[in-house]
């Protein structure tokens, strides 16, 4: 009876302050169609981007627009800061961390420009999606609101 309030499963955090969306609202179907996972999005309000999970580095890209990293419950993550800000080569980007570095929620992985980005014409949604979603029973996102870095986004059982 007293388990009604336990969280089941694992929580990936929102890896940044700003509005929660499902991935059907991203504009890449890439992201939409959920063809590298299940996960969710946040419409950053600031340009900080933290670890969702406590975990391991796998990968900064080069051009710093993305972060995968492997939680210590086993999740496969990529964070995608922005659509085809790839292009960008890292302008307005600052990494903070590299593959192999042990992170706990919370810490800060990135800085991007939000304003540089819309300045070059490319969308700031943030895709947070588990990209080994079929070793899990679901993996559900909490909605459309708006959270603080770290609120519950992505729920796994």
């Amino acid at each position: 009876m007293f388990n009604l309030f336990k969280k089941k499963g694992h929580v990936l955090g929102a890896p940044a302050k700003g509005k929660a969306v499902p991935l059907s609202e991203v504009n890449d179907p890439t992201f939409a169609e959920e063809m590298l996972g299940k996960g969710a999005a946040v419409i950053p309000s600031e340009g900080k981007i933290y670890a969702p999970a406590d975990g391991e580095i796998g990968m900064v890209f080069d051009t710093l627009h993305a972060v995968s990293m492997v939680t210590d419950f086993g999740a496969e993550v990529l964070i995608h800061v922005g659509l085809d800000t790839v292009k960008m080569n890292g302008e307005g980007f600052t990494g903070h961390v590299k593959a192999g570095d042990h992170v706990k929620k919370g810490d800060l992985l990135l800085e991007v420009d939000l304003e540089k980005v819309k300045a070059a014409g490319y969308d700031i949604i943030t895709p947070v999606l588990v990209c080994n979603t079929p070793d899990y029973k679901s993996v559900e996102n909490v909605g459309t609101k708006d959270v603080a870095a770290g609120d519950d986004l992505v729920i796994m059982e």
